[in-house]
């Protein structure tokens, strides 16, 4: 049997649309010929504990057999805070990410860090690394031109050492004075959505300059909460206000990526925080607001959701809301790591019982080829 690939070829070539092939074979080639725990390993994104991957370690195991979205990368060991997990020193994660995307089929593994600056920096000056980019709070006093020279050279150093998708900026807004997880940590452009929105493209334009993708968080809006999301619920119903969802409205043509937060808000849903919510994440950032990127989610590991919901609830409604990139650090606790198999069979089984579709699964996965085109 002649292969489905090479008839489309030979058609739009004796009809004189060469041009089409290409973008046509992609397609091909990205879903069709994709197993069933492919589909599903694309949409995940793990944490994994070494300072190398080996051809014979897990991670580059799961990163071939699943065709893993990426991976994330931290400083500090939940096992064992004298060592390193992942990032020792500036020659040792440039060789890792080399080993990394050397395990993937298409050498576009998206190698994550959370780099925003301040105290959210992952590569630190005991690492080699340069570890001294400002907070967002003090950002937003410099002139635009000392802005982008900051950003610049923070892209140009995850590009130096491979990595290539900064989980950042974020825009959430600095409206409550009590907030410590945002505004206490100076993590906040302002509060203006305008302003916000304004220092966020020059921190994403400035990524792109050295081929880094960027991630808006985390919607719809940690400003306003009191709790932390990283060690259990948090409700913002009462605190939040409309005005949070502005940057994204303003980005939502121009953001790479935007990652969901978990903070419970009624006025958006009764029911499920933000990242298990398909009224968010399909209904407000997607039909309102016309995003059509790659939704992540802030990790899954975390309290507000790790201690409220089972792993099996947590992956069907995270796909069900709408998201394309499933985030398990394996990094808050060493009681909630969990195997990529167990993660893959787990929505095998979804599947199997119709409680998700592969249909949403595809549709991930094409966001997901889109957003690899940019590396």
């Amino acid at each position: 049997m002649i292969k489905r690939s090479i008839l489309i070829s030979l058609f739009l070539t004796m009809n004189g649309c060469a041009g089409e092939e290409t973008s046509l074979l992609a397609e091909e080639s990205t879903q069709s010929v994709k197993t069933l725990d492919e589909k599903i390993g694309s949409m995940l994104m793990v944490g994994f504990m070494g300072t190398s991957a080996s051809q014979d370690s897990q991670i580059c195991q799961d990163i071939y057999n699943y065709n893993l979205a990426g991976v994330i990368l931290f400083d500090m060991n939940p096992v064992n805070h004298a060592q390193s997990k992942n990032i020792a020193n500036k020659s040792q994660v440039a060789k890792l990410t080399q080993e990394l995307q050397a395990c993937s089929r298409d050498g576009r593994l998206l190698i994550s860090v959370d780099q925003e600056g301040g105290r959210v920096q992952r590569l630190k000056s005991k690492y080699g690394f340069y570890g001294k980019f400002p907070k967002a709070k003090d950002v937003s006093k410099m002139s635009d031109k000392k802005v982008e020279w900051h950003y610049t050279k923070m892209g140009e150093e995850l590009r130096s050492v491979g990595i290539n998708y900064n989980l950042a900026p974020d825009v959430d807004l600095a409206i409550n004075k009590k907030n410590h997880v945002i505004y206490g940590l100076g993590r906040s452009f302002g509060a203006d959505p305008k302003e916000v929105a304004h220092y966020a493209t020059i921190f994403m334009d400035s990524m792109h300059k050295s081929g880094v993708l960027t991630s808006l968080k985390h919607f719809p809006g940690h400003g306003s909460s009191m709790g932390d999301t990283h060690k259990g619920f948090v409700d913002v119903t009462k605190l939040w206000k409309s005005k949070e969802l502005e940057p994204y409205r303003l980005l939502a043509h121009t953001a790479d990526t935007v990652m969901v937060a978990h903070v419970f808000n009624k006025n958006l849903d009764a029911k499920y925080p933000a990242t298990l919510s398909a009224k968010t994440v399909n209904g407000k950032l997607r039909g309102e607001f016309g995003f059509n990127g790659v939704v992540i989610t802030d990790d899954l590991q975390m309290g507000a959701i790790n201690k409220k919901y089972g792993l099996k609830n947590t992956l069907k409604l995270a796909i069900n809301a709408g998201n394309d990139i499933l985030l398990f650090g394996n990094q808050l606790s060493v009681k909630s790591m969990v195997k990529t198999k167990t993660l893959v069979d787990t929505v095998k089984s979804l599947l199997k019982s119709g409680e998700v579709k592969l249909s949403d699964i595809e549709a991930s996965n094409r966001r997901l080829e889109q957003l690899k085109e940019r590396i």
